[in-house]
């Protein structure tokens, strides 16, 4: 299992809640806690947060595939449209 350590407001925005409802959170879940070189605290995930967190990081890709695949096929129907005799009329050639 990888290890996923989120600053409370990451940790919060995850959960869908705030920062400080984060930080307890994390002491309720006894949660690992550690500053870090940038002063921010960051909490290691626990294996139920990493799951939830890597199964939206899935959800959040196959958005993406999916905006791809519909670009690929607004591209294929304009380009029906398209011919080079009809791109050379329009140039005045």
């Amino acid at each position: 299992m990888p290890q996923i350590w989120m600053t409370y407001q990451e940790l919060g925005k995850l959960c869908g809640f705030g920062a400080d409802e984060a930080r307890l959170q994390a002491q309720q879940l006894l949660l690992d806690r550690r500053r870090s070189r940038d002063g921010h605290t960051r909490v290691k995930l626990n294996a139920m947060l990493t799951i939830y967190f890597i199964e939206t990081i899935r959800k959040s890709e196959f958005d993406s595939d999916e905006a791809v695949a519909a670009l690929r096929d607004t591209h294929r129907e304009m380009a029906r449209g398209f011919s080079p005799r009809s791109a050379a009329f329009r140039r005045g050639a």
